[in-house]
């Protein structure tokens, strides 16, 4: 056998053996002084779902601690790591920045939930109205987009691109463009498939909504169009009507964003416009 070649296995591939009762440490170490459970970097990896490379990132900026090692130099991982990963996974999937995640973390380190929900809650409000804000200026640059392209469609004028062409003009004054929010399936029968309970919740948010209304007309075709504010919540909304279109998928919006303001179009099939009526208010 040769001697002074090094047999070292990659970190976290190497006998797991390692973590448990027959673990060689250095000089000072202790895993087990923050965590009763020890792990690999391999295994802490499989867990939290950070790869490795960031497990060794993570540490090196100091969003973890210091991990111990055994002999070998293979890291090891308790179990209040883990739980910090975790932490650390919650707050990236609700957006926050390494420098946010760095700051929660300090206050995590206090072992005290208060703080930490408190600031958290915090970061999480203030991104809620970004995402507001950008939510509003895509569908109005959206609505932009779908008028400029009925523009672009029409009949290009003879010769080359000047006043007047598509290419150049903006789309006419008070072009309006309609989005789709719920469409009614075929034969679908006029029913609400709520219990009264959560029914009346939802009516009770339909409220909040309708309350912003400026006006409520009865179109032509029998639906009701409802004129809200400028700064109607477009994510509410949305998701208020998504809601409504999951329990009573017999009735269709369409909701337009123009410069007019914010409509909101509610139709039903024959029969069922006194039920509309009762939602949404009567045409005013």
């Amino acid at each position: 056998m040769q001697r002074g070649k090094s047999h070292r296995r990659p970190e976290g591939t190497g006998d797991l053996r390692a973590t448990h009762a027959g673990l060689d440490l250095q000089h000072g170490s202790n895993p087990y002084a923050s965590g009763v459970g020890s792990y690999t970097i391999g295994q802490v990896a499989d867990r939290s779902g950070f790869s490795a490379s960031a497990l060794r990132y993570y540490e090196g900026i100091g969003l973890l601690p210091p991990t111990a090692r055994t002999t070998a130099g293979y890291r090891v991982y308790d179990d209040q790591t883990v739980a910090r990963l975790a932490f650390i996974a919650r707050a990236k999937q609700l957006g926050c920045t390494l420098q946010e995640i760095t700051d929660l973390v300090s206050i995590w380190d206090g072992q005290t939930c208060g703080p930490v929900q408190r600031r958290f809650h915090e970061l999480v409000t203030a991104k809620t109205r970004a995402v507001q804000s950008q939510i509003t200026e895509l569908t109005a640059f959206s609505a932009q987009l779908r008028s400029a392209a009925a523009h672009l469609s029409t009949e290009p004028i003879d010769g080359p691109c000047g006043v007047g062409c598509a290419c150049v003009a903006e789309a006419p004054a008070g072009t309006t463009t309609p989005i789709a929010l719920g469409v009614k399936p075929p034969d679908v029968p006029i029913a609400c498939t709520l219990e009264p309970g959560p029914a009346a919740h939802q009516l009770a948010e339909w409220h909040t909504v309708i309350d912003q209304a400026t006006a409520r007309i009865e179109q032509a075709d029998g639906s009701l169009r409802i004129e809200l504010v400028r700064d109607v919540d477009l994510v509410f909304l949305t998701q208020l009507v998504a809601a409504e279109q999951r329990c009573c998928a017999f009735l269709s919006f369409v909701l337009t964003i123009d410069a007019e303001g914010v409509t909101l179009e509610v139709s039903a099939p024959p029969g069922a416009s006194e039920l509309v009526m009762s939602m949404f208010g009567v045409p005013a």
